[in-house]
């Protein structure tokens, strides 16, 4: 007769160290530096101070693409355009918009004039021009594609 409950224990091999529970480790957003280019689709950041014209252009620039994510587009320019308006955006000291006058219009597309132009309304205010000289003025020239949306020249480098 066999008894197997008693008796000294079977040796066993040792099992394995149960596994550590899982960690969470924080990870740190990923900073993105200003000289990339203007973020796309998020809401507008205050804009800041400019010291010179260049400066409020570029700004400016910057604010239209980040107010319009889904009208405007980067990289390349296409080999032929839709349509190319220019326009001249007047501002009152604080950076809200004057005046806007069309310096150049399409001979066709002349819808996207007014797609500029409410890009321009739409990124508005552009920041203190009090400490600029005369005239608190700046152009843009809008590249628009196929799909109608545009990149601003200045941003074209």
């Amino acid at each position: 007769m066999v008894l197997a409950g008693c008796g000294s224990p079977t040796p066993r091999a040792p099992s394995a160290p149960a596994p550590e529970p899982a960690r969470s480790v924080p990870v740190a957003p990923v900073a993105t530096p200003a000289a990339a280019g203007p973020q796309r689709g998020l809401p507008l950041a205050a804009p800041h101070a400019v010291s010179s014209h260049e400066d409020l252009r570029r700004q400016a620039a910057e604010r239209m693409v980040a107010a319009n994510p889904d009208g405007t587009y980067m990289g390349e320019v296409p080999a032929v355009l839709l349509a190319i308006p220019v326009l001249e955006v007047e501002l009152n000291r604080d950076g809200s918009v004057k005046a806007i006058r069309v310096l150049r219009r399409p001979s066709q597309a002349e819808d996207t004039i007014e797609l500029a132009i409410a890009a321009v309304r739409k990124a508005a205010p552009y920041g203190d021009v009090s400490r600029l000289p005369h005239p608190w003025k700046f152009n843009e020239v809008f590249l628009f594609d196929d799909d109608r949306r545009f990149k601003p020249r200045t941003l074209d480098d």
